[in-house]
């Protein structure tokens, strides 16, 4: 029995965008199926939702040797812009929501209690943050 050799992947990010009903969808990591690999290029599906195949390539060497490149070609937009070999384990950012936390280090970063100006302007910065996001 044959083995049958696992289909690779490129990874992007699409943007946050509004859907159909007006509601909000955050940024995500999306997953392009490798069609084929040659010495100079890989090609792979950079269709999402049409359904039908939009074939595009991007430098092997470069893309191996960095882990990442940027398609010269590509808009803002595009989730393709930037590919990467494996998915970035940090995006989306995900945001701190502790806000009982968040509101004791904004108070003990104020100057009046030892802490510097910036660190207050930092600290309230990501408190009021995760104020907003918090449902």
């Amino acid at each position: 029995m044959s083995e049958i050799e696992p289909v690779g992947h490129l990874y992007g990010i699409e943007s946050g965008r509004y859907d159909a009903n007006d509601n909000w969808q955050p940024e995500r990591v999306v997953a392009f199926r490798i069609i084929k690999k040659t010495p100079r290029r890989i090609y792979y599906d950079a269709d999402l939702y049409r359904g039908q195949p939009n074939i595009r390539f991007v430098n092997r060497q470069v893309i191996e040797s960095k882990g990442e490149i940027t398609r010269r070609s590509g808009a803002w937009w595009e989730p393709d812009l930037q590919l990467y070999v494996k998915p970035p384990q940090t995006w989306p950012p995900q945001p701190d929501l502790d806000i009982a936390r968040l509101k004791a280090e904004m108070a003990a970063a104020h100057p009046d209690r030892g802490g510097s100006g910036a660190e207050f302007i930092a600290a309230r910065a990501r408190y009021e943050q995760a104020k907003a996001v918090a449902p």
